[in-house]
């Protein structure tokens, strides 16, 4: 990430809500999207059910990791969390829409 805070850069519209996620950072996947949906969806975060009743947070957050080669150029993994779809892209993008 280019900025000096450690807060995604984000972007929100009337449809969706998009926020940059730093892969080399050291805040987890599973707290990013919990956060943009949070956000999108205008509740407190600690209202959000658990996100591992939607995905296996271990396995989205190995999917996108740093690998021995470097980061994962490409694919993406689109699913349901509290009412929204989450989709989360190689490059780091987690976007939130109404379902």
């Amino acid at each position: 990430m280019t900025e000096t805070s450690s807060r995604p850069q984000s972007t929100a519209h009337g449809d969706h809500y998009a926020v940059q996620y730093d892969r080399l950072d050291d805040e987890p996947l599973s707290v990013t999207v919990a956060d943009a949906v949070a956000t999108f969806t205008g509740v407190d975060v600690t209202d959000l059910e658990p996100l591992h009743y939607s995905i296996n947070a271990d396995a989205l957050e190995r999917l996108f990791e740093p690998r021995a080669d470097g980061l994962r150029a490409d694919g993406s993994v689109t699913f349901e969390y509290s009412d929204c779809r989450v989709t989360v892209t190689a490059d780091g993008e987690v976007r939130v829409a109404s379902v």
